[in-house]
């Protein structure tokens, strides 16, 4: 499930295009203003962040420039009634992927959001095999070893691996694991997450209280350290 963040003050505005993303199945993330736009980005990680022009505090030129700044990657797609090629050009220097001019139809929205998600994942690729010591596993196959012996892991199990392989070495939040893995009607808790983060350990590290792999990040989440 994507994670969309929409930067827009205008109240109707912003809902009007929650209630379209949240009807195609996009998990939405909302913010009002510019610091507080930067501020949901960096904690939450969105894949895609819709951003209004016309912001208060920090106008959206300077949001992108401080999302690209910051090493966000994520795409980036500016709404604004502004359609002069000044503009444009602006925005996409500032680190913009794209530029959708108001008044503009679902339709036209749905397809450039699709576009740029397409075009990230296709980027960012897709790991397919993972090596932790004497543990190999296969994501295409959903197959594990343990020093060539079958490994049994469930299908969470490899969500959460292949999640964390994806990271490359980054934070995973509890948040995020939950959104992906489990699914944004699936109610369950952070405390979830931790259980099952203890269950891989027992299978794949020699001393789970002391992992090597599968790194816990204070008030975070965890990371992937892969063998050197």
């Amino acid at each position: 499930m994507s994670r969309v963040l929409i930067i827009e003050d205008e109240y109707a505005m912003r809902r009007a295009l929650e209630d379209l993303l949240a009807g195609e199945g996009y998990r939405v993330l909302v913010a009002s203003d510019g610091p507080t736009g930067l501020e949901r980005a960096t904690e939450q990680h969105p894949d895609l962040v819709l951003l209004d022009v016309m912001l208060p505090k920090l106008d959206g030129f300077s949001v992108a420039g401080g999302l690209r700044k910051l090493g966000i990657t994520s795409p980036i797609l500016m709404l604004t009634a502004k359609g002069s090629v000044e503009d444009r050009v602006q925005g996409l220097d500032a680190g913009a992927d794209d530029y959708l001019v108001k008044p503009f139809s679902s339709d036209e929205l749905l397809a450039r959001v699709r576009a740029l998600l397409r075009r990230a994942q296709r980027e960012h690729g897709s790991v397919l095999t993972l090596a932790l010591g004497p543990v190999r596993i296969d994501f295409a196959r959903q197959e594990a070893t343990h020093s060539g012996r079958p490994l049994a892991l469930t299908s969470k199990e490899f969500a959460m691996l292949r999640l964390l392989a994806e990271a490359e070495g980054g934070v995973v939040t509890r948040e995020r694991f939950l959104d992906v893995v489990w699914g944004y009607g699936a109610f369950p808790t952070t405390r979830t997450v931790d259980n099952h983060m203890a269950g891989l350990r027992a299978k794949i590290e020699v001393d789970p209280g002391q992992p090597r792999f599968l790194i816990t990040v204070h008030r975070q989440g965890y990371r992937l350290q892969r063998p050197s």
